[in-house]
C-alpha cells in the first residue's frame, strides 16, 4: 500500500507542473498583449524622437524580462512533468530533461540571460548616478555564483574521472 501511495505521489508534481505552466502562459500572453499595446501607442502617437526611441527600447527590454520569466516557468513545467510524470513527453531534444541537474542547468542559463537583460535595461535608463556600478557588481556576483554552483554541483562523468595511478 505504501508503495502504491509513493508511486502515485508523483502526480503531486503534475499539479506543480500545471501551476508553473499556467504561470508561464499568463506571463507570455500578458507580454504579447503589452507588446501589441506599446506598438499601437507608438503608431498612434506618430512622434519619433530620440528620447521616445530610448523610452521605447527600455519598455521592450522590460518586457523581455517578463517573456524570459515566462520561458523559465515553461521550462520548469516541462522539466518537472518530463522527470516525474511522463518521460516520453514530445519536446525538442534540447529541451528533454534527463535529471534534476539538467533542469537546474537549463534554468541557470535562462536566469543568467534574465539578469543580463535586467542590467541592460538599467544601463539604458541610467542617468549618470552611481547605482549602476552597484547593480552591475551585484549581477556579476550572482552570475559568478551560479556558474560556480553549476561547476561544483555537476556530477563527474566516468570518462572525466582520472585514476591516481595515471
Amino acid at each position: 500500500m505504501v508503495r502504491r501511495i509513493l508511486a502515485s505521489s508523483r502526480f503531486f508534481i503534475a499539479a506543480t507542473a500545471l501551476g508553473s505552466f499556467l504561470s508561464a502562459v499568463t506571463l507570455l500572453v500578458y507580454g504579447a498583449l503589452a507588446v501589441v499595446g506599446i506598438v499601437w501607442d507608438t503608431i498612434r502617437d506618430g512622434e519619433a524622437t530620440v528620447d521616445g526611441a530610448k523610452h521605447l527600447a527600455v519598455q521592450f527590454l522590460q518586457l523581455t524580462d517578463v517573456l524570459l520569466l515566462g520561458t523559465v516557468l515553461y521550462i520548469v513545467a516541462l522539466g518537472l512533468y518530463d522527470l516525474f510524470v511522463d518521460p516520453g513527453l514530445p519536446v525538442p531534444a534540447w529541451l528533454h530533461i534527463r535529471s534534476l541537474d539538467d533542469l537546474k542547468s537549463k534554468l541557470t542559463q535562462v536566469i543568467v540571460v534574465l539578469l543580463g537583460v535586467t542590467f541592460l535595461g538599467a544601463a539604458v535608463e541610467w542617468d549618470g548616478g552611481t547605482d549602476i556600478l552597484e547593480l552591475g557588481v551585484a549581477v556579476a556576483l550572482v552570475i559568478t555564483a551560479l556558474g560556480l554552483a553549476t561547476l561544483v554541483g555537476r556530477p563527474r562523468r566516468r570518462d572525466d574521472a582520472r585514476s591516481d595511478d595515471g
